[in-house]
């Protein structure tokens, strides 16, 4: 944020003002401090330093032209305030203190307006076009000699969920098959890299050069619908595979066009596959080469738009004026809140009108 062409020093220049809080680190003491749990006060004193430090600049448009970056789901800040006992996050994005700033997140709620997903952080951070499209000559030249992938933990339990069913297909799948009349062979139909207990948190390696290797990567929701691992896939030239809406489509509308989603993923019913019997690979399989093809080189061309860059380097300059993932979340930050702003003063004067 600090390196973005477009700050100014002049309150009154700015169409929109950037909170630089730490949110979800903050968010500890509330969870964890001396108290059992006082996560219904997260949020207060940042609050009350926007009211004792120029207040008027939040006062101006009652927070609606600012807006932060919380680094995680939006539920770990949606807590009631009045819930007792209090269950797991604090209640940062309940307090009508805040109901008017825009925060962008990792997954949203559908309702609240003031909520937009923005990509999860993966390991790759290129600091100039030229990395970049190094990087995506590679990812072009991968031979894919996996069919599916999932690369994640659980689905070890007894109950039914769609992780354990990926399992089951999983290691019951030979490596040969038929399919459109004909044999097709590749060295692994499916493959699972555990990542349980975080296996693969400080070491990509592991999940990269499989999904490398894959031609569709599966993205089950877990604890909550969306993955880091649909942007690591994506990344990595792979074809996502999802199984509810919340996932992904309904998500991050800003960098994944959600008019476009047959064209770069796949959607199967996780009903369908959990309870109704049927075979990923089936559709996977039903998906001719010349429409995979296309969907893969789609993937390719959203991975500029779903990576953060290097900081250090802008995108006039090192990115050649090609646009981030960060870019991008600015661009619809600041639309949002013109929109909003605009709408505001709109409200208003029909109230004015109303009144003569």
């Amino acid at each position: 944020m600090l390196e973005y062409p477009c700050l100014t020093q002049d309150p009154n220049q700015a169409a929109a003002v950037y909170l630089p809080y730490y949110a979800a680190i903050d968010s500890l003491r509330y969870l964890y401090g001396p108290e059992v749990n006082n996560s219904m006060d997260h949020g207060l004193e940042l609050f009350e330093f926007l009211q004792e430090n120029d207040g008027w600049i939040w006062g101006r448009n009652s927070g609606s032209d600012h807006f932060l970056v919380l680094a995680r789901p939006a539920w770990d800040f949606s807590q009631p305030p009045d819930l007792d006992p209090p269950i797991w996050g604090t209640s940062f994005l309940e307090l009508p203190e805040f109901y008017n700033l825009t925060a962008l997140v990792v997954e949203e709620r559908l309702w609240p307006w003031q909520e937009q997903a923005i990509p999860y952080l993966t390991s790759f951070h290129p600091p100039n076009a030229e990395l970049l499209d190094s990087w995506i000559n590679r990812v072009e030249a991968s031979r894919r000699t996996t069919l599916m992938l999932f690369a994640g933990g659980g689905g070890v339990s007894a109950q039914p969920n769609i992780r354990r069913s990926i399992r089951n297909e999983c290691e019951n799948t030979s490596d040969t098959f038929e399919s459109n009349g004909g044999w097709y062979y590749y060295s692994k139909v499916c493959d699972i890299v555990d990542c349980a207990n975080g296996k693969c948190e400080h070491d990509p390696i592991l999940y990269m050069r499989p999904m490398l290797q894959s031609t569709f990567c599966l993205q089950p929701p877990g604890d909550t619908p969306t993955r880091r691992s649909t942007f690591d896939a994506i990344i990595a030239g792979c074809i996502p595979v999802f199984f509810e809406d919340q996932s992904a489509r309904t998500q991050y509308r800003w960098h994944l066009p959600e008019e476009a989603y047959g064209e770069f993923a796949v959607h199967i019913p996780k009903e369908d596959v959990v309870y109704n019997g049927m075979k990923i690979l089936d559709v996977l399989m039903g998906i001719s080469r010349a429409r995979v093809r296309r969907m893969r080189q789609k993937v390719i061309e959203l991975i500029p738009r779903v990576v953060y860059r290097k900081h250090g380097s802008s995108s006039s300059v090192g990115w050649k004026g090609q646009k981030d993932a960060l870019d991008i979340a600015i661009d619809g930050a600041l639309e949002k809140i013109r929109s909003r702003i605009k709408g505001e003063e709109a409200e208003v004067g029909v109230e004015d009108l109303s009144s003569m």
